[in-house]
């Protein structure tokens, strides 16, 4: 019991590291298993040594007021609203949220005032907090971008768009250990061994059980690793006629920020980092594309999605609402609840304060004051997300009667 007790501990300590859009990559999986089990020895006596004092973190969360939400009483409630009943959707059978959705219904083309009236009625506010205490976090953004591809592989369309291959194994580890409901590991068969999944520079030199299972050939290697990046967008066919595609399976290995290495060779200056910048890079230096690609071992694989859909799918289960829907880290914010966001427009100081919705998450999005706009879909849309990368504060719209219970 002791030996299990230390796996569980080990696994946990793991995965409170890794990122989240894509469920908990495999690279932790398998192998930190076996290492654990190997571990499964009698343990030498520790040394004695002096106890240490430690403080501990500040709580994620703090009780606060309507009046301190910048413009509160201003800010127009229509948009957020309608992306309000798209998560109670999703949370409306649960039983913190159904007296609260339900009273949904009882609003027939509300106004501000009467929204507000709502929000607040039913909802407590709690300013998010930082474990260091501080309460301002880093907001970036994301989009629906369009690709132009092909069904068939030809000289201009060549760059594959997968579905998920079959021998990409997903393990729930809830299945086994009840403490770890909702983490998955990600990995393959090797004999009788579970390894990690290949990583991207394997799958982009042909490994791993993906031929037959390309969904579209893509025009533009670079769009294709910034697609896999915002997770859901549209392929534009030959015949001018749009294709939405969503994330479907991630091969496991966390993402790590191609930018930021660009940034750390000399290759571009930090306010140079942003989408934009990046793709400029690339047209100025194909002969390196590749190497800088596969130093993001993230792959992530794609499904078709209806066109009637009016916007992608979010982590939650629901469209997305534009410039107002955001992904979060769910080990903070609950998937689903209104978040006051206070931050500023891209690469200005002009203040963009609303209530958005917590309706997705994103391998990049780690930290409690974090978060990642939504702005829709185009080359606008793009546009704003690339240069995203505002200092915000949040604070999160807990039901009453299911607000945290904060430790004293």
């Amino acid at each position: 019991m002791f030996c299990i007790n230390r796996i569980i501990n080990g696994i946990v300590g793991a995965i409170h590291e890794l990122p989240l859009r894509f469920q908990a990559p495999a690279r932790h999986g398998a192998p930190l298993l076996l290492l654990l089990l190997a571990a499964c020895v009698a343990p030498p006596k520790p040394p004695v040594v002096p106890p240490v004092t430690v403080t501990p973190p500040a709580a994620p969360f703090a009780p606060s007021k309507w009046e301190l939400l910048p413009d509160w009483q201003t800010v127009d409630l229509q948009p957020t609203w309608q992306a309000f009943l798209q998560s109670c959707r999703a949370l409306k059978n649960k039983p913190a949220w159904q007296a609260v959705c339900t009273r949904t219904g009882e609003l027939t083309q509300p106004d501000n005032a009467a929204l507000r009236a709502f929000f607040e009625a039913g909802f407590s506010p709690y300013q998010v907090f930082n474990p260091d205490g501080s309460t301002q976090g880093l907001v970036t953004g994301y989009y629906e971008p369009k690709l132009l591809g092909s069904r068939i592989k030809t000289s201009r369309f060549r760059y594959p768009l997968y579905a998920a291959p079959d021998d990409l194994l997903t393990i729930d580890l809830g299945e086994v250990y009840p403490q770890l409901k909702d983490l998955r590991l990600r990995g393959r068969l090797q004999g009788k061994r579970v390894v990690p999944y290949y990583q991207r520079a394997d799958i982009d030199n042909g490994k791993g059980a993906l031929q037959g299972r390309e969904l579209f050939w893509v025009e533009n290697a670079v769009d294709l690793f910034f697609l896999q990046i915002q997770g859901s967008g549209r392929i534009e066919l030959p015949d001018g006629s749009l294709q939405k595609v969503g994330y479907a399976e991630q091969n496991g290995h966390p993402y790590i920020s191609i930018g930021k290495k660009l940034v750390e060779t000399g290759e571009l200056k930090i306010e140079e980092a942003s989408m934009q910048g990046i793709k400029g890079w690339a047209e100025r230096h194909p002969e390196k594309l590749q190497a800088l690609l596969a130093q993001n071992p993230s792959y992530v694989f794609f499904r078709e999605l209806p066109n009637g859909l009016s916007a992608p799918l979010g982590a939650l289960g629901v469209p997305l609402t534009e410039a107002y829907s955001i992904a979060v880290d769910p080990r903070t914010i609950p998937l689903g609840a209104p978040v006051f966001l206070a931050t500023t427009l891209p690469n200005t100081s002009e203040p963009l304060n609303r209530l958005m919705l917590a309706q997705d998450t994103g391998g990049a999005i780690k930290g409690a004051v974090r978060a990642d706009f939504f702005w829709g879909f185009g080359e606008q849309a793009g546009a704003q997300a690339g240069r995203m990368k505002q200092s915000g504060q949040m604070w999160v719209l807990f039901p009453k009667g299911a607000e945290p219970v904060l430790s004293q």
